[in-house]
């Protein structure tokens, strides 16, 4: 084996001595051997590094793509929900409100608000946090429409269940037999008045009939008020029947009714007479709405036939004249 050592001749003492190297020299030469392939080694890590995802990175990529995909299906679903609670919302307004004579809706309660601009702001900070801050939105939205949906629909079933005492209660059947009358009834609109003969809104419909006549109330109810007047409409019996409606009967000769009593469709509540500021014996028969007066002629559908009922509003629309 070949020795490692280094001799040197030294012309003084005439022989070979051994050269002994520093540790200093020897570190150098190392560090010397070694710079290179550190910078070597330094610069490949570096790339493959920026080029390899460590198996961490490639689990927290894949579970980022992961919770995008979910969301992006979250966000398909949520179309078709909102596609379906747009059609419940338009069949609310437009078939169960008007089948049940209810007012619309609020808009303002469909759309009403969720809390500050700045709630989804936190999520911006997070990965997917465009996707992330949209996706509660929408949730929050459809959160927002839907109870109000469930107020909409508590609102319907409640007059759902009041339908059958509401059909009752309605002012629905003429208050004179038809076989009663006379002749032509004066209707509803200006009309010539019988005292001072000037055009005058008339707020009823006239039926000629009779002193002694039988008047049948025209829907359930209460009897409100009993008025014994000397001018104007005479004896006149007031019905409150609920729901925003009220019915006068006016003129008449006698009551077979009491203040406070609960009386039924078609039930006697009085005889026709000429009391008051009348010029002959007749009903002045009146159909008051949320504290309006209507034209009675529209709520006499459940007593007359079709044929009977285009008579009337005939008769009614000939007549010029009132009878008070």
């Amino acid at each position: 084996m070949v020795s490692k050592k280094k001799y040197k001749y030294n012309p003084e003492t005439l022989t070979y001595e051994e050269v002994k190297i520093s540790i200093g020299k020897r570190l150098l030469k190392i560090s010397l051997w070694l710079a290179p392939n550190l910078l070597i080694a330094g610069t490949a890590a570096y790339f493959l590094a920026r080029g390899v995802d460590s198996p961490r990175e490639k689990a927290l990529k894949a579970e980022l793509e992961a919770v995008k995909s979910e969301l992006s299906r979250m966000n398909a679903d949520m179309d078709l929900v909102d596609k379906v609670l747009s059609e419940m919302e338009q069949r609310d307004e437009n078939m169960y409100r008007l089948a049940l004579h209810a007012k619309s809706f609020p808009e303002e309660l469909r759309r009403m608000g969720a809390g500050g601009s700045d709630k989804y702001e936190d999520l911006l900070r997070l990965p997917n946090g465009d996707l992330l801050k949209n996706t509660s939105e929408r949730i929050d939205g459809l959160e927002r429409r839907l109870h109000a949906q469930r107020l909409s629909f508590d609102e319907l079933l409640k007059l759902a269940k009041q339908k059958e005492q509401l059909l009752a209660c309605v002012p629905a059947i003429q208050p004179v037999r038809n076989r009663e009358l006379k002749h032509a009834v004066s209707g509803f609109g200006y009309r010539i008045d019988p005292v001072y003969k000037t055009r005058h809104m008339h707020t009823g419909v006239d039926f000629t009939a009779n002193k002694g006549t039988e008047v049948f109330v025209t829907g359930d109810g209460v009897v409100k008020e009993l008025q014994n007047n000397i001018w104007g409409y005479g004896k006149c019996i007031i019905i409150d029947h609920g729901f925003g409606y009220q019915t006068l009967y006016a003129h008449l000769s006698a009551f077979k009714v009491k203040e406070g009593q609960k009386v039924k469709r078609g039930e006697l509540i009085g005889l026709i007479g000429s009391t008051g500021k009348s010029t002959g014996p007749h009903l002045h028969y009146e159909v008051i709405k949320d504290g309006e007066k209507v034209n009675p002629i529209g709520y006499f559908h459940s007593d007359l036939s079709p044929e009977q009922f285009e008579q009337m509003i005939e008769m009614s629309n000939n007549s010029n004249a009132a009878l008070d």
